[in-house]
């Protein structure tokens, strides 16, 4: 599973010209999901996206986390994160789990970082056409990847 975070200002979704999820100081996430991806995953990289300490304390340091903010997240299903340009020009997407598999997942990881957050998670919608817009704040921009602990 992988996951890229910006902390935004602000970030919406739009599906169809209306406004599916929108937020304002918070992370915006792209979540990529693989075949082999579990709850353990889940569970680690919400952890993480929750816990980063990327937002500014008073003496401007990074050292604050979204809690500590009381931020948001936006949280959008992007497949293409598991793209292989290994061979040619025209990306691979074989690593990108199957909807079967991936909403599953994608609809758990809402739920667990709405827990952990204590709040609602603004979303897209799965396999929509999305128009997102941000204000990268920074910019500040993480990517992790679940299968990349070490």
């Amino acid at each position: 599973m992988m996951a890229v975070i910006q902390r935004v200002s602000g970030a919406s979704v739009t599906i169809e010209r209306k406004v599916k999820g929108e937020i304002n100081t918070g992370f915006m996430v792209l979540l990529g999901i693989t075949h082999a991806d579990t709850q353990e995953d889940i569970e680690w990289l919400g952890k993480k996206i929750v816990g980063l300490r990327v937002f500014n304390d008073d003496e401007g340091k990074m050292n604050l986390d979204l809690k500590t903010v009381n931020g948001d997240i936006l949280l959008i299903s992007q497949f293409t994160l598991h793209a292989s340009t290994k061979k040619g020009n025209r990306p691979s997407f074989i690593e990108a789990a199957k909807p079967d598999i991936a909403i599953p997942l994608y609809e758990q990881m809402i739920h667990f970082l709405g827990n952990e957050l204590g709040k609602a998670i603004q979303t897209g919608e799965f396999g929509a056409d999305m128009k997102v817009a941000l204000l990268n704040d920074g910019p500040v921009t993480i990517v992790i990847d679940s299968k990349n602990r070490i």
